[in-house]
């Protein structure tokens, strides 16, 4: 009998055996083809979501051939693509220049193109709650050119000056529907809102707009009639062009229009890029056209975790496999009497790993492409703009399927080995033998794992990712080989356990065949989500460090200034009744000395006068990281002792902007003791005395010196300040006031907004002059749109000039990220977990019946399958969280060196890089999912067994 004649009959035994047992080869394809699924599903995102040029064109430019816009620069030089240019006339500016005068922008169009205009201005518009900013832009949206630029959700394109649509973000943050009317405050034209649109490459966006000159002319028309109402300030214009012919818009139309200051994009020259010597920006600067070279080394934590990926694929089907080679083994024996030798018994075995594999390679594939389409406006959604098409790479997914197949046939590898070592006579008694586990594995897997994290560490400590890449692997290949005499003590722990969890234990530990694929599966996935859940908790927390809060936790400013003090009243009474607040109200004022300025003056002193805190110098008082010695001290400094040196009194309001609750730069604040309970959080009956007692009290203690501030004045009034430069003629009039002060703890130092807390009569006192400029309020949550909304409203119909400020924290926290990945472990968990328990029960169907003849319970049959499934997970979850921490903390410290590389260069910047360890991920997956395994194994278990008559 030849090779394939021999193959082909051990495929065509494999495929009646795979219809035979239904059951058991569904669980096998569903083990290869999850991941490929998983695989899939990630390669189509990837390559949808990732744009082409063309597709970033046209979001760009929607469906014209060109778009036009005037730098205000005068003739430029540009590259083909429009992003970089320069003036014709100067080496370095490349900023408008304000003695050019605008384009006659239809003169430089080719001609018989077609132009439509685009130009935004910011404005106030009614809404559902009140009043809110916005955007508003004038294109003719219904024009087929701003096609893939902007495209209609629902209802209509504006069909006249009094129609507008808006995006989908702005209705919903503004209660407002298609069919709403909007009016802009400023021109008080009411406009109807007719569609909701979306533009493509960035769906948050929250816009308005209408037809060209719907908006900016008759706004400025009111404004030339009525001076009381503000004149628009519109963005700089640009134009969608349409050349006349096929061609569109050639270079030498983009060099045309940039001798006259236009910058072009143009579809056509993007697409049939010039020489780059007809390019004269690149003769002269050649090094342009190297500026947009993309980095083309690969994220260390993404190959760290593929590695991983493609290990859980090798690891899943084992199990399956060698429980069906066992369930066959009479077969294989019959095989064997009839003059089969043993490399057509393994044949047959590779073959049912060749045919299932190729089943779930295939049926993975498939079903991953369907997820994939069906998931699609979700998964647009979360990535902020819609994919260009649905990109598939035949030869990508072609290489994963058979990857899938390629797994099958390893899967299969060790049971198709074990069955042509086993005997006939003990394939067809069923009698599996005695065997002493190998002592040579586990202390091989130890060596290993220790050796792996070593270089994982090493590889960290270095900087180099591609060793803690590599480290990583190896230490889970070690952990591995460990897990047979992991899952061998587990039979030692269920001595004392009720029958049950018991016989869960010692099943799970005498089919270590079976049993350590399948945690090795879920170790596998747990340790890549683990592995990425901590590093990005970890930068998180970084993130959150080195983000500087404009206000304090919990609080809103209301401020206002000039003329608009006297609207306060109106103000607080609107945000009291509107506003989360949940405590008192802290009223400011602002201090200054000499005249109110607040244009520059070249002698800024002279003119307008200055107040200023005095920092003294010393020890204590100057920052160490910013002397003439900061980088020596940085380079003996380790990570935590510069955090902390970044974090004291004399370093912190140099290193942080704090915000600033005036216009004052010292951040001076006039206030009294609600302000301490209110908005800096001190507890401190004596600091509240001593403002009572006209004392002020210091934040940060780095500008005090034995209990005293210098404070330094210089009281000058500018000529047009004619009031005061009558009642204070001659030179500026320079006072420096020694204060005493109550000095605050040292964490008060970084109090965003407020240096030091100066009572109203030492103000006074001081010859300085006080406006009340607002109220602080502590609050439960932050604004929402609603409330801020109906503030402004309330605000504006008394005047205006007053805003509330709240502080919008740090940015997206990466929770949906964090989410998917738990839930993909989480799924991975569970269906492998379920998977080991549906082939536990197929391989003890006959203890289970003995068990049920011996008069067992009806529910310890569904208890047993709880308790199986439970041990399988919760041993893949821990050991999974350990292999995941690994790559992480490996990858932090290659952070961590990074930052204290750029540290010792520059001392003033942030070496924090902390390890913060994902607890709600972790235990979600430690807990909530293998008792969630356990509950749903044991769900769907049958209790009663109908049994079977024995033969003989």
């Amino acid at each position: 009998m030849s090779v394939f004649t021999g193959w082909r009959a051990a495929l065509r035994i494999a495929r009646r055996d795979a219809l035979r047992a239904k059951g058991r080869s569904a669980l096998v394809v569903a083990m290869i083809a999850l991941p490929v699924l998983g695989v899939t599903a990630a390669d189509i995102t990837y390559r949808s979501a990732e744009l082409s040029p063309a597709e970033q064109l046209t979001a760009r430019i929607g469906s014209a051939d060109a778009l036009y816009s005037d730098p205000g620069m005068g003739p430029l030089q540009q590259m083909p693509d429009g992003d970089m240019y320069n003036s014709e006339n100067s080496e370095s500016s490349d900023l408008p220049n304000q003695d050019v005068p605008p384009i006659d922008m239809h003169a430089v169009f080719p001609k018989g193109a077609r132009a439509i205009s685009e130009q935004s201005v910011p404005a106030s518009v009614t809404t559902a709650y009140g009043l809110a900013s916005a955007d508003i832009v004038e294109l003719k949206t219904s024009d087929r050119m701003a096609r893939g630029k902007i495209e209609l959700v629902k209802g209509a394109f504006p069909r006249g000056s009094g129609e507008m649509v808006a995006t989908e973000p702005f209705l919903k943050s503004t209660g407002l529907h298609v069919g709403s009317d909007v009016t802009v405050t400023a021109s008080g034209k009411k406009y109807t809102i007719t569609g909701a649109v979306e533009l493509p490459a960035d769906l948050k966006t929250k816009q308005l707009y209408a037809d060209p000159g719907a908006v900016i002319a008759p706004w400025q028309a009111m404004a030339d009639r009525d001076k009381k109402v503000p004149a628009p300030h519109p963005g700089t214009s640009q134009w969608l062009v349409e050349g006349a012919g096929q061609a569109g818009i050639v270079w030498n139309d983009v060099l045309t229009a940039n001798k006259a200051g236009a910058v072009v994009t143009s579809r056509q020259v993007l697409e049939n890029p010039p020489p780059d010597s007809e390019i004269p920006l690149l003769r002269s600067y050649p090094d342009y056209n190297s500026g947009n070279a993309g980095s083309s080394e690969t994220s260390a934590a993404l190959i760290t975790v593929v590695a991983m990926a493609i290990l859980e694929i090798v690891l899943l089907a084992g199990p399956a496999f060698a429980v069906g080679a066992r369930r066959s083994r009479r077969q294989l024996g019959l095989l064997g009497t009839c003059g089969g030798d043993r490399s057509q018994v393994r044949a047959v075995v590779l073959g049912g790993g060749l045919v299932l594999g190729g089943v779930g390679a295939v049926a993975g594939v498939a079903v991953g492409l369907l997820l994939t389409v069906a998931f699609r406006p979700m998964i647009e959604n979360w990535a902020g703009h819609r994919f260009g098409s649905l990109s598939m790479r035949p030869t990508e997914l072609l290489v994963i399927a058979v990857l899938g197949l390629i797994t099958g046939l390893l899967a299969a590898l060790a049971p198709a080995i074990v069955a042509g070592r086993q005997s006939a006579l003990e394939s067809l008694t069923g009698r599996r033998g005695v065997r002493r586990s190998s002592r040579v594995l586990p202390v091989t897997g130890a060596c290993v794992l220790v050796l792996g994290i070593v270089i994982a560490v090493y590889g960290g400590i270095s900087g180099n990712s591609t060793l803690v890449a590599g480290g990583s692997v190896v230490a889970e290949l070690g952990l591995l080989a460990c897990i047979p005499v992991i899952v061998g003590l587990l039979g030692r722990l269920g001595r004392r356990l009720p029958l049950s969890p018991r016989m869960a234990l010692r099943d799970a530990a005498r089919n270590r065949g079976r049993t350590a694929p399948a945690v090795a599966a879920v170790m596998a996935a747990v340790a890549g989500s683990v592995a990425i859940a901590t590093y990005m908790s970890s930068t998180l927390a970084e993130s959150d460090y080195d983000y500087t809060p404009m206000l304090t936790q919990g609080t809103i400013v209301l401020s206002g200034d000039g003329e608009a003090v006297e609207r306060l009243p109106v103000a607080r009474a609107a945000v009291e009744q509107n506003m989360a607040v949940t405590g008192g109200r802290a009223d400011i004022s602002r201090v200054w000395a000499g005249s109110d300025c607040h244009v520059y003056y070249e002698d800024a002193e002279d003119a307008c006068g200055t107040l200023e805190l005095v920092k003294p110098t010393g020890k204590g008082h100057t920052c160490p990281l910013n002397t003439k010695g900061a980088k020596e001290l940085a380079a003996r400094l380790s990570a935590e002792e510069h955090r902390t040196m970044m974090r004291s009194p004399a370093c912190v309001d140099e290193y942080i902007s704090v915000g600033s609750l005036s216009t004052d730069s010292n951040n001076i604040v006039v206030g009294d003791a609600a302000l301490l309970a209110t908005y800096v959080k001190l507890d401190d009956p004596a600091a509240t005395a001593a403002l009572k007692a006209g004392t002020p009290v210091l934040l940060n203690r780095a500008y005090a010196q034995n209990g005293e501030v210098t404070l330094k004045a210089v009281h000058a009034y500018n000529d047009k300040d004619k009031k005061n430069r009558k009642l204070h003629p001659g030179p500026a009039r320079k006072t420096t006031d020694r204060l005493k002060v109550y000095v605050a703890k040292a964490e008060y130092a970084a109090t965003p907004g407020v240096r030091m807390i100066l009572p109203q009569q030492t103000a006074e006192r001081l010859g300085l002059h006080t406006q009340p400029n607002g109220s602080v309020y502590a609050v439960s949550h932050r604004p929402t749109d609603a409330e801020d909304q109906r503030v402004t409203a309330a605000i504006e119909q008394a005047g205006g000039g007053i805003w509330v400020q709240s502080d919008s924290g740090p940015n997206d926290r990466g929770n949906t990220i964090l989410l998917i990945l738990t839930l993909f472990a989480g799924v991975v968990t569970v269906g492998a977990a379920a998977i080991t328990t549906g082939l536990a029960k197929a391989d003890a169907e006959a203890d289970l019946t003995t068990l049920s003849a011996v008069g067992a319970p009806p529910r310890v049959r569904r208890t047993l399958s709880g308790f199986q499934c439970l041990v399988v997970a919760l041993t893949g979850v821990l050991l999974g969280t350990a292999a995941g921490l690994v790559p992480a903390v490996a990858l932090r410290l290659v952070d961590l060196r990074q930052s204290m590389e750029q540290m010792r260069l520059q001392p003033m910047e942030s070496a924090y890089t902390p390890i913060v360890l994902p607890w709600t991920a972790i235990g979600l997956l430690a807990v909530a999912v293998p008792l969630l395994a356990g509950i749903l194994a044991a769900a769907f278990t049958r209790s009663r067994l109908t049994l079977a008559r024995r033969a003989g």
